[in-house]
């Protein structure tokens, strides 16, 4: 950054200076753990010396924290893999169940915008498609944010949810299921060589959310690369032309990511293999009745909060998995 022609090249310098950043975030978390925990040892001598029932109660509500921020350093430790400081957009498939499964994918939906609102992750959503009563055949998020791949890589999977129906006049028990993908957002330098010949573009009109915000021209675009079967779409855009753009810069990505895993043999570490969304399939249950718990079949990590996880608190199941993965 002291380089005479740092500020002159902006294509570099603003990777330094976000680099920069990164780095000094970790060392000053460092610092301050060190200065807590060095406090805390001054507390308890005195705590030794004289005791005092404030100071005991001071020392405890401190380990707390502590532990807290000696976690957030550890889990820094394991965003180590090759993508995981990326962008990410994430995609939420309703599977078997009908409206069950569409309204399911809602909640997921849901739960995730809580959880980036808590993280403080920007996010758009690039693409749905509404169930024909209720929730979400699908829907594609884009996020934005430091680590964001490294954290949602954890939640790929098949997603299952029992509860009482809401749909059902009987008030009878359902197992519903949504998948979760997620594909790291690569930089603009990603060159992938995509022929025109081997895609289908289909131009639709986009669905609005009503009054001012509907989009009323055939906007929306959907892309499928024949050789890969690979399908992407885009409509919160306002013009077909810049869908088009972004629908064919989600594809880069896809493709590149499906290249890398070709490569490097790491299908199962990228990005998981395909699962049907089904029984049997799932990585994390969330039951809602008869009782009320989430557990995360890869890890056993589980709460009995099930409202709360469902609100966004799913740091719990991210870590765990995060440690189980360490080689």
């Amino acid at each position: 950054m002291n380089a005479p022609d740092f500020w002159s090249d902006k294509s570099n310098n603003e990777k330094v200076i976000e680099e920069y950043n990164e780095l000094k975030n970790i060392i000053e978390g460092v610092v301050s753990l060190k200065e807590s925990i060095t406090n805390d040892l001054e507390l308890l001598q005195l705590l030794k010396d004289e005791f005092d029932n404030d100071i005991k109660s001071m020392i405890e509500n401190n380990v707390n924290v502590i532990l807290k921020k000696l976690e957030d350093l550890e889990n820094l430790l394991l965003l180590n893999g090759p993508y995981d400081k990326l962008d990410a957009i994430l995609e939420i498939h309703s599977g078997a169940g009908g409206t069950e499964a569409n309204d399911w994918a809602a909640m997921l939906y849901r739960m995730y915008i809580r959880y980036f609102e808590k993280k403080e992750y920007p996010y758009e959503i690039i693409y749905s498609q509404k169930g024909d009563e209720a929730g979400y055949k699908t829907i594609s998020i884009l996020v934005k944010g430091l680590n964001v791949y490294g954290y949602l890589k954890n939640e790929i999977g098949v997603h299952r949810l029992i509860r009482i129906s809401p749909f059902d006049s009987n008030s009878r028990r359902h197992t519903s299921f949504a998948s979760v993908d997620v594909t790291p957002l690569f930089d603009n330098e990603v060159n992938v060589e995509i022929k025109e010949s081997d895609l289908v573009i289909d131009v639709y009109r986009s669905s609005g959310a009503g009054g001012q915000s509907v989009n009323t021209t055939d906007s929306a675009v959907r892309i499928t690369h024949v050789p890969t079967k690979i399908v992407v779409t885009c409509q919160n855009e306002r013009s077909q032309i810049q869908n088009k753009e972004k629908a064919l810069e989600i594809l880069k990505n896809k493709l590149y990511l499906l290249e890398l895993e070709k490569q490097e043999q790491a299908l199962k570490d990228i990005k998981g293999g395909p699962v049907d969304i089904n029984f049997g399939s799932q990585i994390r249950s969330y039951i809602l009745h008869p009782y009320s718990m989430v557990k995360d079949h890869r890890t056993n990590a589980e709460t009995g909060n099930a409202v709360k996880v469902l609100d966004g608190d799913i740091d719990m199941f991210i870590n765990a998995n995060l440690k189980i993965n360490i080689i």
